[in-house]
């Protein structure tokens, strides 16, 4: 019997102690086919940026002794998808498996994160997918640390992909996003979680004197959040598990009455 493929991508880069990871915890499962950015591309959302070739190397991707064939492209997480999809793969994808990121992707930002791009891509392809993140200090999210604990995650990877390409998926959720407390065991439970509103990472303003020398804009966790009930914000903080199921509709849940109230009452009539 021929086994399932699953496609394994990231934003952090084909270097990432991560996506090895993520490959030792999934290849259980099936065959791996492991497309990623060939350099950091945290941030990109699903973007497909122009400016990129889409060439591909092939190197591998090592885990505690064990390697596995890997492509580093010149692309975005997302393009990294639309090339498996579209040429890669010699058969159609069971999974797309989008992770593990060094850092929690937490509330309504998640459009600007590569690795819940990538997973929206698929989903687009009609793919189904999970994002999988860890939560970390923001001082780990652009490393390649060696030292980060990655085997609750990796447990969790397993668990969720798993069942994921078992399941009777309900079709008003297109993937999953699973993010992953930094000591999380195989005993940590799950909860399922919605977006929070408020802002996890709060941007900061480049300290420099011109604005003609280099400035990035930084960020950090948002430490004076007040957390909604029931939101991965809140899931997180706690130490537990949370999985957040998405869709790619992002329609607002508003009547037409509503909405036309909304805009008749805010002119005035003369």
């Amino acid at each position: 019997m021929e086994r399932p493929l699953i496609l394994l991508v990231n934003d952090d880069g084909v270097e990432s102690p991560g996506l090895a990871a993520l490959a030792a915890a999934l290849d259980p499962l099936g065959d791996l086919l492991i497309i990623a950015p060939r350099v950091q591309q945290s941030g990109m959302g699903r973007s497909f940026p122009g400016s990129n070739d889409g060439r591909m190397t092939e190197t591998t991707v090592q885990y505690e002794g064990k390697s596995w064939k890997a492509y580093a492209a010149t692309a975005s997480p997302a393009q990294c998808v639309q090339h498996g999809v579209l040429e890669v793969a010699d058969r159609p994808l069971a999974l797309v498996v989008s992770g593990i990121n060094y850092g929690e992707n937490i509330g309504t930002g998640v459009t600007a994160s590569g690795t819940v791009g990538a997973a929206l891509e698929a989903a687009g392809q009609g793919v189904p997918a999970l994002a999988i993140s860890l939560e970390m200090p923001v001082a780990q999210h652009m490393t390649y640390d060696t030292n980060v604990n990655l085997k609750g995650a990796q447990y969790f990877s397993h668990y969720f992909a798993q069942r994921w390409l078992a399941a009777d998926r309900p079709p008003e959720v297109d993937l999953l996003k699973i993010d992953i407390p930094f000591n999380a065991t195989p005993e940590t439970p799950w909860r399922m979680a919605h977006l929070e509103r408020g802002k996890f990472y709060v941007h900061l303003a480049p300290l420099r004197n011109s604005l003609e020398d280099a400035g990035r804009i930084g960020y950090t966790v948002n430490q004076r959040l007040m957390t909604s009930e029931d939101s991965d914000a809140a899931v997180i903080r706690a130490g537990l598990v949370a999985v957040t199921p998405l869709t790619l509709d992002i329609t607002a849940p508003i009547t037409e009455e509503a909405l036309r109230r909304t805009l008749n009452g805010s002119v005035k009539q003369a």
